[in-house]
């Protein structure tokens, strides 16, 4: 699966970790880890709820399909 969000380096640049969220939406590490990974990607609710938590807007969290060649 390709890179989908861009989770793990928001979470990175604002000093938050895995654990942080997963305890802040009540999810497990796991998850979040395969969210960060871009193995599996969070709903459209629950990632509208770690922008949120996170206080960035939604596109922010995601990878832009944008071709700008």
């Amino acid at each position: 699966m390709s890179n989908l969000n861009r989770l793990k380096i928001v979470l990175v640049e604002q000093g938050k970790t895995g654990k942080w969220l997963a305890e802040q939406l009540g999810k497990s590490t796991c998850t979040v880890s395969k969210w960060c990974g871009n193995n599996t990607q969070p709903d459209l609710k629950t990632l509208n709820k770690i922008a949120n938590l996170l206080d960035v807007d939604v596109k922010d969290l995601l990878v832009s399909n944008n071709n700008l060649s």
